[in-house]
């Protein structure tokens, strides 16, 4: 199986908490969408087989119209065998979402929504300068759900100064409410060069806590898996088989091509990364050249890679797998190196799977650090 994934790198408004790639201006909509066919036409040999997942990501893809759509669908298509059951996903924010989007999107083959919603608060929403409101937020859901969109994905965020705890389980209890199978839950981090760090640097606003965050991520997990939710991956939860397969595969090591600017894409050896600037994405693709370079991964590259990924999601590190993909050596330095975590209680082994306990989980990233190679073995 294999993935595409495309960046729409347009948002109406700038998060005070976004460092993603993305331009407020419209005005080279229609160059890009032709730019993003051409690079799907210069990479069509890259993937040979069946494709799985195609996933638009960004910035915020819903802001393209229906026909944008289609020209790459179409392109799509010519270039590719996709599964007739492939999962689809376009991440959109509310204020997109009126009845008439909704109607033409469903009309093309997208069959899932990951929608920003981050707060059911307006207040919180304004803080984060997000373009909808608390009531688009919900009535943009009910109105998917009646349009036939049952696969919904909620993006939520935690961790923030206005979030109390109290507020905290009304976005749970309205998610719930709502019915949708997936949640993606992220604690908000102060990211270099976005409007929120040039506050905080400033003064002008509180600081992120940590504890805060801790405290918030155990009440959201238990509220969520209390009602049949599965925590999969650290940051995301779903009804049990309600996956993001396109996600999942990422973490699978699944290979996928990436389209757009500042989109990654993996090949099973080696990543390639597309540049992170509009103007460049568009100048070199006019020219049927693409804007790209590769980062040449090692094996210790990779292996590292396997553990940061693997480690946060409920399928855990797999030691027959770092067995027969790197060596028995590499086996060897993962059991020595997972001991402190398991006398701690933040690690457990079954069998061959090493998996986050509880506790473990809020240390995931650090864990997972402390268990990279830093040799070839």
């Amino acid at each position: 199986m294999a993935g595409i994934y495309i960046h729409i790198p347009f948002c109406k408004k700038a998060c005070t908490y976004c460092d993603f790639h993305f331009s407020t201006s419209f005005k080279y909509v229609d160059e890009m969408t032709a730019a993003i066919c051409t690079e799907i036409r210069l990479k069509k040999n890259r993937i040979t087989e069946q494709i799985e997942t195609i996933y638009f990501g960004g910035g915020t893809p819903s802001v393209l119209s229906a026909a944008s759509f289609q020209k790459i669908f179409d392109t799509l298509t010519e270039c590719f065998s996709i599964s007739s059951d492939a999962e689809i996903t376009i991440e959109a924010n509310p204020d997109d979402l009126d009845a008439k989007k909704i109607g033409e999107l469903r009309q093309l083959p997208i069959n899932r929504f990951s929608i920003g919603i981050q707060s059911f608060f307006n207040e919180d929403l304004v803080w984060m300068n997000r373009a909808h409101s608390a009531d688009e937020a919900i009535n943009c859901i009910k109105r998917s759900q009646d349009a036939g969109f049952e696969n919904l994905s909620i993006d939520l965020i935690y961790g923030y100064p206005l979030l109390t705890d109290e507020k905290l389980l009304t976005n749970i209890q309205t998610i719930l409410s709502l019915k949708t199978p997936h949640i993606s839950a992220y604690s908000l981090t102060v990211e270099a060069r976005t409007a929120l760090a040039n506050s905080i640097q400033r003064g002008k606003q509180t600081p992120i806590n940590d504890e805060q965050s801790a405290a918030q991520f155990l009440c959201l997990t238990k509220q969520l898996t209390d009602h049949n939710f599965e925590h999969y991956e650290i940051s995301n939860y779903s009804l049990p088989g309600k996956y993001a397969v396109h996600n999942t595969n990422y973490w699978k090591g699944v290979s996928y091509l990436g389209i757009g600017p500042s989109a990654h894409g993996f090949d099973g050896q080696n990543r390639y990364i597309n540049v992170a600037n509009n103007a460049k994405y568009l100048s070199a693709l006019s020219s049927q050249k693409l804007a790209e370079e590769i980062e040449e991964l090692t094996q210790v590259d990779r292996f590292n890679e396997y553990i940061m990924t693997s480690i946060r999601t409920m399928w855990g590190v797999d030691l027959q797998k770092i067995t027969a993909d790197f060596g028995k050596n590499y086996t060897d330095l993962t059991l020595r190196q997972i001991k402190p975590f398991i006398e701690k209680g933040q690690l457990a082994v079954n069998n061959s799977i090493i998996n986050l306990t509880h506790d473990g989980k809020l240390f995931a990233d650090g864990i997972a650090s402390e268990l990279f190679a830093t040799d070839e073995y």
